[in-house]
């Protein structure tokens, strides 16, 4: 399998749980470790009775003792050497930080072994930078090269598109790969995993559906699974025969597709979300080997536009007319490299107050003659944005999105984008707009 990946073009990153094991708490079954040396693999309560857990399962493997240290060097290298994997991501990566009786190690040996192994170097490691006892190290994780899951990104874009107070100036940190939080460490923007949704929690469908968790086939009496999701439903809750209700469904989804692809960093997309698969609002579906967890392939025809919005998204990730010092520009580097300015629905006057629900980016290349305007209104009315002169003062702005918009328009090919002749731009309740201007961005030149 991964062989034939390679040969296809794509990286496999293994996901890896170093943290805990299938034996449970005390009551559970003896399957491997617990039989092997109760003490050098669990972190035990203090009087030795139990399980310390600080993993949700029951049990929390103690892996900086230099027993679990080889064992899990071991294990990743096999992964390497023998199955040719390109990199891990770590679950529950927090759990690696911890001593023998739970608290936080300040240089924990397990992580620096990982990140100095030869056998290792070059591969992809990404942290999962918390636990399920509250220690969160998202910014602080410890090591040179490991990327992190960005947790703040996907609390923070769900809160400004269901349009809560206070999350405008912490939208902007997330797009531009949130110095705000890994500044201090002058890394590349790479660093942030920057995602929406992942296996565990709400689909985006169902993020945009429900406004509760409804995990009442697991069997707990819908106790388990988070209760922090921030969703919202868009009025009603759950499936909807309701054309507008399903409209702003479309377009919700379409919003947060666009801030994952086009933000500074790494994005990640969970498998299904460009066809808005569901759980039917399960936000903890790991246990139902049924339609719950299953993918349903028919969605692709039923959400086609969706999956083609991601299509072209991903496109233009890398932005392959151009040429930047002999080497392919990405759009991660062009909003690096460019000028910019925040605006809000007046140029050069942001509105960053708590109540402030929209905002607008400019980023300009002179070097490319490239420019992109993005729009984020996450205001439940339409607004009236104004935009900057482009910068060779004579092209016009192209829309590239509008997310407002009917399938197809709500996104075009560089080549088909429209020029846009007015001074402002009417943005949609609850839209992203992206227009471009420059060479590279020139098409048509009607409507």
């Amino acid at each position: 399998m991964v062989k034939t990946l390679h040969r296809a073009g794509i990286e496999v990153i293994l996901d890896v749980v170093f943290n805990h094991t299938a034996e449970g708490d005390h009551t559970g079954p003896t399957q491997s470790f617990r039989g092997l040396d109760n003490s050098t693999y669990y972190i035990l309560e203090s009087d030795r009775s139990g399980y310390a857990n600080f993993t949700g399962t029951g049990n929390t493997l103690y892996a900086n003792h230099p027993v679990v240290r080889r064992m899990i060097v071991d294990s990743l290298r096999y992964w390497v050497k023998q199955m040719h994997v390109d990199g891990f991501r770590f679950d529950l990566a927090s759990i690696l930080a911890r001593s023998s009786s739970g608290s936080v190690i300040s240089n924990p040996p397990v992580l620096w072994d990982i990140e100095s192994d030869p056998v290792l170097a070059g591969t992809k490691i990404i942290a999962e930078a918390w636990d399920a006892a509250g220690l969160y190290q998202v910014g602080s994780f410890v090591g040179d090269s490991w990327r992190e899951w960005n947790g703040r990104f996907r609390d923070d874009v769900r809160d400004f598109f269901r349009g809560a107070d206070q999350s405008v100036s912490r939208i902007a940190d997330r797009f531009l790969g949130s110095p705000g939080i890994y500044g201090h460490e002058e890394r590349e923007a790479e660093q942030s995993i920057n995602f929406v949704t992942c296996h565990d929690g709400f689909t985006l469908n169902d993020l945009v559906s429900y406004n509760s968790k409804h995990n009442e086939e697991n069997g707990e009496r819908n106790r388990d699974g988070a209760d922090d999701n921030r969703s919202w439903n868009c009025g009603v809750e759950g499936p909807s025969d309701d054309v507008a209700v399903e409209m702003l469904r479309n377009r919700q989804v379409k919003n947060f597709l666009t801030l994952t692809m086009l933000s500074l960093g790494v994005p990640m997309i969970l498998m299904g979300d460009e066809m808005r698969r569901t759980q039917r609002g399960n936000n903890n579906a790991y246990c139902q080997d049924n339609e719950i967890s299953w993918l349903d392939w028919t969605l692709l025809s039923k959400n086609q536009d969706v999956y083609r919005f991601v299509r072209l998204l991903i496109a233009r990730r890398l932005l392959r007319d151009l040429e930047y010092e002999r080497r392919r520009l990405s759009l991660n580097q062009f909003i690096q490299d460019a000028k910019h300015d925040w605006h809000g629905v007046k140029l050069n006057q942001p509105d960053w107050g708590s109540n402030s629900h929209s905002l607008a980016f400019c980023a300009e290349l002179p070097a490319q003659g490239l420019s992109l305007h993005l729009i984020m209104n996450a205001y439940w009315e339409p607004l009236d944005f104004e935009l900057p002169v482009v910068m060779n003062g004579r092209d016009p702005w192209r829309r590239w999105i509008d997310t407002a918009l009917e399938p197809p328009q709500e996104i075009v090919e560089w080549n088909a984008a429209l020029p846009v002749r007015e001074r402002t731009y009417h943005a949609g309740a609850r839209s992203v707009v992206a227009l471009i201007a420059g060479e590279a961005s020139k098409g048509g030149d009607s409507g």
